[in-house]
């Protein structure tokens, strides 16, 4: 189905959109991440930040609390060292703090470099590998059971327009994004018949993050979106009113018309 067919042009997202839904977003101290993180809390999701980068988590946290939404909880993690026991972990925590999870944006991403495969050094490959592909199916895989325990469960693949149609020089950013619009597929329609759980991927286009600064570091950024920009397809998704909607490869640029 045409992510058109999701239009969300006249959309306007009510105050209380998430409120009491617990949402576990990867990548939340940056970028659309840090848009997400503000976004969400905005409109009432009790949020579980996990990052790398513990200093960013802090600053999104004092901006949460302090523009007086739910305190959220952060949970410092490196994706490119995590294993299994990590996501294990992280579960059990979550389980014992919550008891449910009804939703998880898979935000976190590491592009490297732009580079031929000819030369592609093999530790970049699997850490990229690591981070953007087996971190998200890992983290999911662990969650499952938490999700299943809500009552209306979303799964968000942030993808890229490089994971739906290979690109020279992306490598295993792109191989990475590829495989998760697959993982999202087999998911998808794994879940679909006696589950409350949905999942989907979305591309937000061109945004001016630190990655899109290091694919094309001398473009014009003039009329680059800014992370804020993109943010409400994902609260729509996020949310109980995507019930139903399932196993789609959606657009920031299909969903809002522009």
């Amino acid at each position: 189905m045409n992510d058109t067919a999701f239009s969300l042009a006249a959309w306007s997202p009510a105050v209380d959109l998430l409120a009491d839904r617990i949402i576990l977003l990867t990548g939340a101290a940056n970028g659309i991440g840090r848009a997400l993180a503000d976004a969400l809390a905005a409109h009432g999701a009790m949020l579980v930040m996990l990052d790398k980068d513990v200093h960013g988590l802090e600053l999104a946290y004092d901006d949460i609390v302090a523009a007086g939404h739910p305190e959220p909880a952060l949970y410092p993690m490196d994706l490119a060292g995590a294993g299994p026991e990590d996501y294990t972990s992280l579960a059990a925590t979550l389980d014992s703090e919550y008891g449910r999870l009804d939703g998880i944006i898979h935000n976190a991403a590491e592009l490297g470099a732009l580079i031929p495969i000819s030369n592609f050094e093999t530790e970049l490959w699997f850490r990229i590998l690591q981070t953007d592909l087996n971190a998200p199916c890992l983290l999911t895989m662990a969650c499952l059971g938490l999700l299943n325990a809500s009552p209306d469960a979303s799964i968000i693949f942030t993808s890229d327009s490089v994971g739906r149609h290979g690109k020279a020089y992306w490598g295993a950013y792109g191989v990475a994004k590829a495989g998760l619009e697959c993982f999202m597929q087999i998911l998808a329609d794994e879940l679909e018949t006696n589950t409350p759980v949905r999942a989907n991927s979305i591309d937000p286009g061109p945004v001016l993050t630190g990655l899109r600064r290091i694919a094309y570091p001398g473009e014009d950024r003039e009329h680059l979106n800014m992370p804020a920009d993109v943010v409400k397809p994902f609260l729509f998704l996020a949310s109980a009113e995507s019930r139903g909607i399932t196993a789609q490869q959606l657009s920031v640029a299909g969903m809002l018309g522009n």
